[in-house]
C-alpha cells in the first residue's frame, strides 16, 4: 500500500432528530438543504461503507483497504474483520431516543456480532441549560425501568446531567442514554451499528410502532443493560508544548480521542492509524508527498504506514485512535503530573 492522507466519501443519516448544524454552524460543505441528523466521517459499517475519493486509491472502500492492507492502515499485526474506529457529527436538534449499545461480550451472545459499540461525545455546542440522560439510577429494577419505559418518565428512573461545550461522556456499552435536544457533538466509536432503543417509533422516519413491537424492543434493550455504569463530564487533560494545546478528551482500549489546538505548523506523529477532525479554518496535511486540503468539519484517515504527516498553518483538529495505552496516553500524562486517580477518568484505563 502506498501510503497517503486519505480522504473520503461521507455517508448520511437523516433520523428524525437531525436539524441543519452541522452545514450551518460547523460550515461542513457538501450537504443537502434539508435535515442532516449525522455525517458519518470514516466508516466500515455494512451498508455505511466509506470509499477513498483522493489519489491513487480512489474508489476503494475502506472494507476494501482494511481486508486488503490490515498491517499498513490500521498497525502492524493488527487483524479484524473491519476498520475498528467509526466518527460523526451528530446534530441533536431533537432529543435521541433513549437507547443502549451492546458491550463486547453480550453483542457477541445475543447478537452475533464481532464487538459491541462503546462510544464517547466530545460536545462542540450546546444551548443553555442542555442536559442529556445517562445511565439508570440506583435502586431501580427492570420492571420499574420497563414501566416507566413505556409511559415515556425518563426522569424518574435516569440520570440526567448537564451538558456544555468542551465537556466528554465516555458511555460504555451497555449504559442507558439520550441527548439532545439543542445538542451538537463529534462521535468516536467502536464499529458497529447495533443498538436497541426504547421509543415507540421508528428512528429513521418517526412512524409508530405496535404496542408488541415496542415492547419487544424494550425487553430486548433489558436484556443487554449494564444498570452498575456510570459517567460524568469530563472536561480533558492537557499537555501545553510550543504553539500546541493537546487535549486528552478520552481513553480505552477501544479509542482515544485528542483535540489538537496550534498556533504554528506541527508535526503529527503515529505508529497506527488516526483519524483527523477539522474544527476550525482550512488547513493543509501533507504526508508521503501528497498534500490534502482538509476543510471545516472535513476528516482525513491517515494510515499507520504513513508514520507522519506536517500539519501546516494554525489550526484546531479532534484526533481519534486505537490507542497504545501505556505509552501514548498514560505515561505522558504522568510525566505531565497527573495523578493515575485523575487520568483514569478519562474512560477505561484498565491496569492503570
Amino acid at each position: 500500500m502506498n501510503a497517503y492522507p486519505l480522504k473520503l466519501t461521507t455517508p448520511l443519516a437523516t433520523h428524525i432528530f437531525g436539524g441543519r448544524r452541522i452545514r450551518e454552524q460547523l460550515g461542513k460543505a457538501g450537504l443537502p438543504d434539508t435535515p442532516v441528523a449525522e455525517t458519518w466521517e470514516i466508516s466500515d459499517v455494512d451498508g455505511m461503507i466509506a470509499s477513498v475519493t483522493n489519489g491513487e486509491l480512489a474508489g476503494t472502500t475502506l472494507r476494501t483497504l482494511t481486508e486488503r492492507y490490515p498491517d499498513e492502515l490500521v498497525a502492524p499485526g493488527w487483524r479484524g474483520p473491519h476498520f475498528p474506529l467509526l466518527s460523526k457529527f451528530i446534530d441533536g436538534s431533537g432529543m435521541l431516543p433513549v437507547h443502549l449499545h451492546a458491550d463486547d461480550a453480550l453483542a457477541q451472545r445475543l447478537e452475533r456480532q464481532p464487538n459491541g459499540k462503546t462510544e464517547a461525545w466530545h460536545i462542540l455546542w450546546a444551548a443553555p441549560g442542555a442536559t442529556c440522560l445517562l445511565g439508570v439510577r440506583d435502586g431501580v429494577d427492570n420492571a420499574r425501568l420497563k414501566a416507566a419505559l413505556l409511559a415515556q418518565d425518563y426522569d424518574a428512573v435516569m440520570y440526567r446531567l448537564p451538558v456544555k461545550a468542551g465537556d466528554t461522556f465516555y458511555v460504555p456499552g451497555g449504559m442507558l442514554h439520550s441527548f439532545g435536544p439543542d445538542t451538537l457533538i463529534y462521535e468516536i466509536e467502536q464499529t458497529s451499528d447495533i443498538q436497541q432503543h426504547a421509543m415507540p417509533w421508528r428512528m429513521e422516519d418517526g412512524s409508530r410502532l405496535t404496542q408488541d413491537a415496542w415492547e419487544s424492543n424494550i425487553d430486548a434493550l433489558l436484556a443487554e443493560l449494564r444498570p452498575e455504569l456510570r459517567c460524568t463530564p469530563q472536561p480533558g487533560l492537557a499537555l501545553e508544548q510550543a504553539g500546541l494545546t493537546r487535549l486528552f478528551c478520552c481513553a480505552s482500549p477501544w479509542f482515544a480521542l485528542e483535540r489538537w489546538r496550534f498556533s504554528q505548523p506541527q508535526r503529527l506523529n503515529f505508529s497506527s492509524a488516526r483519524i483527523v477532525s477539522n474544527l476550525g479554518e482550512p488547513l493543509t496535511v501533507e504526508g508521503n508527498g501528497v498534500s490534502v486540503t482538509l476543510g471545516r468539519a472535513e476528516s482525513l484517515l491517515l494510515p499507520a504506514a504513513l508514520d507522519e504527516v506536517r500539519l501546516r498553518e494554525a489550526g484546531e483538529l479532534l484526533i481519534g485512535y486505537v490507542p497504545d495505552l501505556p505509552r501514548e496516553v498514560i505515561a505522558p500524562l504522568r510525566q505531565a503530573g497527573y495523578s493515575d486517580e485523575v487520568i483514569a477518568r478519562l474512560g477505561d484505563l484498565r491496569g492503570l
